[in-house]
């Protein structure tokens, strides 16, 4: 980037962001939603039209011709979900038979990380932080 490129940027306020999104591109959206829908609305996630929505945080689906059944590089992009209580999610994981590429792990500080696929083979990670009083 040259220093010209992002010109005014020092200008804007620094809370100019107010969300975040993510569109999963499928060749079949139905399994794909019906899974997300299963997995993450009993931990909070809410359902709007064709969107899950997590705070201000939103994930579309978009139903296309162009990608294939299933992803051929599932580390390249990786949905990362924070939660509160890694354990909970992980037993409500476990009675949906999901396929863990990671199961929970304490990677240290206070930190645990898991892995699982979604049906067209993307990576999502469950992620818990320190708990903090």
């Amino acid at each position: 980037m040259n220093p010209g490129a992002h010109g005014g940027l020092h200008h804007m306020t620094s809370d100019n962001i107010s969300g975040l999104g993510v569109i999963l591109g499928s060749a079949q959206t139905d399994p794909l939603i019906a899974w997300y829908r299963a997995v993450l609305e009993p931990l909070g996630a809410k359902w709007h039209q064709h969107m899950l929505t997590i705070g201000p945080t939103i994930i579309g689906f978009d139903e296309r011709d162009d990608v294939a059944e299933k992803s051929t590089e599932p580390g390249r992009q990786m949905i990362n979900i924070m939660v509160k209580d890694i354990r909970a999610a992980e037993a409500h994981l476990n009675t949906l038979d999901v396929n863990w590429v990671r199961p929970v792990e304490d990677v240290g500080d206070g930190w645990y990380f898991s892995t699982v696929t979604d049906p067209d083979g993307n990576y999502v990670q469950f992620l818990q932080g320190p708990v903090t009083a």
